[in-house]
Order: C-alpha cells, then structure tokens, then sequence
C-alpha cells in the first residue's frame, strides 16, 4: 500500500483537482491522508466530503502550524510500506504511482521530476540528472522504513530542503527515472512566493550546523545545496 500525505492550508481552489487525481490513480490499494492544517476557507468541508465517498481517504486536523508539521501528522499515521507527498495544489497523472512502484526495486526511493503549470498552460518539464538535484519531497516514492528515522523541521519554511538533505546523508540510495507525471501548479499565495530573508538565513543556519563534524562527501554534497539555494532565492 502507498499512503499519500497532503498538507492543506487554504486550497479550496485547486483540492478537488488534487484529489480526483489521486482517486484517479492505476494503482487501488492507496491511504489518502489529508491533512488540514487549520485552514479558514472551504478546504476542511471538500476534505470531509471526499472521505465519505472514498474509505481510502483520511482527513485530520490540526491548529495552523505551518506545512512541516502537517506532513509529520501525516506520517503519524502512515499505515504503508511507501510514501509519498502531494502538495494539495498538485496534481498527478494516473499512473504516477504505477510508474514509481514499477522502479522501487532495490532502492529505498524513486526520483521523478515534474510539469510545471500556470493557468492550466504547461511551462517547462523537469527531470533532475542526479539525485540532489531536487530538494522537494514531492516527486519521489519513498520505502516507509528509508524515511522512519526522517522528519521535517517545524516552525519554519524551506523545511523540505533540510528533509531532503537528512534524507542524502542517511546514505539512502535512489533510482531516477525519466518520468514528468507530477503536475507542479504555480500558486502565487504558496508560502515560498515571495522573498523571506529571515527564513532564508534560518535554513542556511540549519545546513550549516549539519556540515559540522560531517564526512567530507556529506560537507560536498550541503555545500552544492547552499550554493543552489542562494542562487534560488535571488530569483524569487
């Protein structure tokens, strides 16, 4: 079984096309995790609706903590042997875990990339050429027991980069696969929209307490991160 993890902040214009595209999927045997976090829009009444008609969704709620400690609820409650996490203003094409699943064999995660999307028009399509390329946790399939020990940095944005990173240095090994099927919709009220100064320094704090006492492949490998997040946040 995959258990998907949603966090939830206020999306009541893209969830029903997230979820359908989640019901849509080639493989049945899903756990479809919702998780609201503390939304004030009609998010929490779709969420709802969908797990009456649907036993393999699961809605949750929790105070407005932020998008890391929406995933770690979901984790909580993650009943199968992969995971994977879907921003609730994505979609996935329905053979998204077909493909990943088909891949997993003897490694502990799949990396795809993704279709970037604005207005329903597509803008460019991804697939990383090795594995650090990306830091999102989104676009990969992961075994539950690679990611038990994982969990994201609460309190803060940028989180998945230090989710990502923690994920390199336990020495999980991964498949890339030449695959787009994750549509990324360019939301101009996400979190990462505009610039964060604070938050920016906050992360690279964080990146930079982890290459401490590290073995020098696990320094190369945050140093290249760092290198590629100021780069990022100077085009925001």
């Amino acid at each position: 079984m995959i258990s998907i993890i949603i966090p939830i902040y206020n999306t009541e214009a893209y969830l029903h096309s997230c979820v359908d595209s989640l019901l849509a999927q080639t493989v049945p045997d899903l756990q479809i995790i919702l998780v609201d976090d503390g939304s004030t829009d009609g998010s929490p009444a779709i969420a709802k609706a969908y797990a009456k008609q649907d036993k393999r969704i699961e809605v949750y709620r929790q105070t407005h903590a932020g998008q890391s400690a929406a995933r770690n609820l979901g984790l909580s409650h993650a009943q199968g042997d992969y995971i994977a996490f879907v921003d609730a203003d994505d979609t996935l094409t329905p053979d998204w875990c077909a493909k990943h699943l088909a891949a997993i064999e003897g490694v502990d995660y799949v990396q795809s990339g993704y279709t970037r999307v604005q207005d329903s028009a597509i803008i460019c399509q991804k697939t990383p050429l090795h594995p650090y390329l990306f830091t999102s946790p989104c676009m990969r399939l992961y075994r539950r027991e690679a990611i038990r020990h994982i969990r994201f940095e609460e309190g803060m944005i940028y989180e998945d980069v230090l989710f990502s990173v923690d994920l390199w240095l336990s020495g999980a090994q991964s498949r890339i696969i030449n695959y787009t099927g994750y549509h990324y919709t360019v939301n101009p009220n996400s979190t990462t929209s505009r610039r964060r100064p604070e938050d920016e320094k906050r992360v690279i704090a964080q990146l930079r307490a982890r290459q401490k006492n590290a073995s020098l492949r696990s320094r190369m490998i945050i140093e290249y991160t760092i290198i590629r997040l100021k780069l990022h946040f100077l085009k925001q």
